[in-house]
């Protein structure tokens, strides 16, 4: 793509070039074809994809505002804080909304970048933490579940002081978020997580998660399978 034709797409013509990488069968090819916009340009519409009904474009947005704001980040990291901030502030009550897919980008971008990682780590554990800014609808929790599992694959050392926050949720009635709290407590340190996931050994529901840019199915007693 022409780098100077690049800088005069806008508009709907921008949101639409961005809709298709998402929505593209090579999308792992083509997301980085998103760096080529300016940053805080792309994020406003990757930000409205994270309310996607299509399930692979909002997964898709997640994951691509991973790669845009780390990549922000590295030239103008006051503007990517001023995205992290518009992400927790849709997750606040006086915003209006409800904020859907944010916990799940937060994670996504904290995952991908040091800096901002160590300035946001604590804010999203916190929206599991009942002494903190807990989070009452239980999708948006789910969503902070896989944020904390995701940062556990790349930076675990972030997300430790959420162990004992996670352990609650190995009980809840949803299967989903049994399984991503089992899922993040396993990748943060099997062998602490070890004695309470054997409550799940027979647990056999069957989640489906967003993983390494891809759905995957899975009994939950095998996150417990694969720590013995």
């Amino acid at each position: 793509m022409d780098t100077i034709l690049v800088k005069r797409i806008g508009g709907q013509k921008l949101k639409k070039i961005i809709y298709e990488i998402l929505s593209d069968p090579n999308f792992n090819l083509k997301i980085s074809d998103l760096l080529l916009f300016p940053g805080r340009q792309a994020v406003n519409y990757l930000i409205s994809h994270l309310y996607s009904k299509e399930e692979l474009i909002k997964w898709r947005a997640v994951t691509a505002m991973g790669e845009v704001v780390s990549a922000l980040a590295g030239t103008d990291l006051e503007s990517a804080r001023i995205v992290m901030r518009r992400l927790i502030w849709n997750l606040n009550d006086e915003s209006g909304g409800i904020g859907w897919g944010s916990p799940e980008a937060m994670g996504e971008i904290i995952a991908m970048h040091d800096k901002l990682g160590e300035e946001y780590n604590r804010v999203l554990i916190s929206y599991i933490d009942k002494k903190g800014n807990f989070l009452e609808n239980e999708v948006l929790q789910q969503g902070v579940l896989w944020g904390i599992g995701r940062i556990a694959v790349t930076k675990p050392q972030l997300v430790r002081d959420s162990f004992s926050l996670l352990v609650p949720y190995l009980e809840h009635r949803d299967s989903l978020s049994r399984g991503l709290a089992a899922r993040a407590m396993a990748t943060i340190d099997h062998k602490k997580a070890k004695p309470a996931l054997l409550f799940l050994k027979n647990d056999s529901s069957i989640i489906k998660i967003y993983e390494n840019g891809k759905f995957v199915e899975f009994m939950t007693s095998q996150i417990v399978d694969n720590i013995l």
